[in-house]
């Protein structure tokens, strides 16, 4: 059995720091397309409506690769998993470097990047990370959105400036060369998926645990659970976070700029989110292990709505940085949420597998929004038709999360549709 080291240290962490820095970078990428979007446009010759529909093809492809990843996970192990995405990476970069053609730039970076983020995304990580944690298991999933929020705040401008400087291919060479570094160390020295048989419980609560692994419990199949009404809610929920945030990964920085902003502070404004959620998810994942999950979901998905109403109306630079910094507050967490939530509700054996499937939905709301930011505003000449899209499904979204179970789940709580 793995035992704590260094006296009171839980080497779960460890697994948890790796984990935040690879989100960083693989959410960092997968979320800071803004800055390539005009430049490769411009150099390649494509219009806006080709490479959104690029990008949500790509968008599609990360989400068909969440739940292959977590079926990996599960048969092969985290490991394995991370190494093939490392290389998978890799290669699409090199070939995206040298991609002049709409589909060979489709298949490099539309489909083989996608696919190799998505084998080194939050749901490769999320199994692991909640196979050694109980007790603070919101926390610590928590800091995998910290990761995702830092990939938004640090390499969105950090792409800006590396692009004006370099160029969008040596950009994304340079990226691939540090994720390689980061990667590959972590997978073999870091990720362990076998955990303590008591996780991080304090002794009291393994007494506890003791008492109630004797009480008989109930185990939905994968197939039952998906048809089950929080997975189902949990994934309308995705579905609204997966357009919103793709949206602004994607068409942010353009929408300020065609707002006037010039391009290093349309940046700067998106990166700022991505700051304020670093710090807003520590008090968010302390929360979240105290108060119902749900009503913190709920509460991100509202603010997070509002928040796209006023990205629309800024016209100064203070408007801008203030919408960005209240907006930041709850702009992470949702993710972390509903992986915990679906830990809690099913059990941590279906959370690899469901959080995969559950993410699709995810990608598939970022892949309408990242065609839709495109094709909207040069058919009608507005952001307003996706970028209020995306703030009216939030606050739907948010009125769904506070249906959801509290924890745990009986085949009648759990509402299984269609019966067995």
């Amino acid at each position: 059995m793995i035992e704590r080291r260094d006296g009171n240290w839980y080497f779960g962490w460890n697994i948890v720091a790796g984990a935040t820095l690879l989100t960083l970078l693989t959410v960092g990428m997968r979320m800071g397309i803004g800055p390539f979007f005009l430049p490769i446009a411009k150099d390649l010759g494509f219009s806006r409506s080709l490479l959104s529909g690029i990008v949500a093809i790509g968008m599609l492809c990360y989400g068909i690769g969440m739940p292959l990843a977590g079926h990996l996970v599960g048969r092969y192990g985290t490991r394995f998993v991370l190494l093939l995405g490392t290389a998978i990476v890799v290669a699409s970069t090199i070939w995206t470097a040298n991609a002049r053609s709409p589909v060979s730039f489709l298949l490099s970076f539309g489909v083989l990047m996608s696919i190799g983020l998505a084998f080194t995304s939050p749901v490769a990580l999320t199994p692991v990370i909640s196979r050694w944690f109980t007790r603070r298991r919101g926390m610590a999933l928590f800091f995998l959105s910290t990761g995702s929020m830092a990939g938004i705040a640090i390499m969105t401008p950090v792409f800006t400036y590396a692009i004006k400087i370099a160029g969008w291919q040596n950009t994304l060479l340079g990226f691939a060369a540090a994720f390689t570094a980061l990667t590959v160390p972590v997978a073999l020295f870091v990720i362990r998926d076998t955990a303590p048989e008591h996780t991080d419980l304090l002794p009291e609560q393994i007494a506890v645990a003791h008492t109630d692994s004797a009480a008989p419990t109930q185990s939905l199949r994968f197939s039952e659970a998906v048809r089950t009404a929080p997975f189902l809610k949990i994934s309308l929920g995705l579905f609204a976070c997966g357009f919103s945030m793709n949206l602004l990964g994607t068409h942010g920085v353009p929408m300020l700029m065609d707002h006037g902003f010039d391009a290093m502070t349309s940046s700067l404004g998106i990166g700022l989110i991505g700051l304020v959620a670093i710090f807003s998810t520590m008090v968010l994942g302390r929360m979240s292990d105290v108060l119902p999950r749900r009503n913190i979901l709920a509460a991100i998905y509202l603010i997070r709505g509002l928040g796209f109403f006023a990205l629309l109306l800024v016209g100064a630079h203070w408007e801008l940085y203030a919408a960005a910094t209240i907006g930041g507050i709850a702009w992470a967490g949702s993710i972390a949420l509903s992986s915990a939530i679906l830990a809690d509700v099913y059990g941590v054996r279906l959370v690899g597998i469901l959080y995969g499937t559950a993410y699709l939905a995810h990608q598939i709301g970022a892949m309408i929004s990242s065609w839709l930011g495109g094709w909207g505003y040069e058919r009608f000449g507005t952001h307003w038709i996706a970028f209020g899209a995306a703030g009216v499904m939030l606050l739907i979204a948010a009125g769904v999360a506070l249906r959801l179970p509290l924890k745990g789940f009986t085949l009648m709580g759990v509402g299984l549709i269609g019966g067995r």
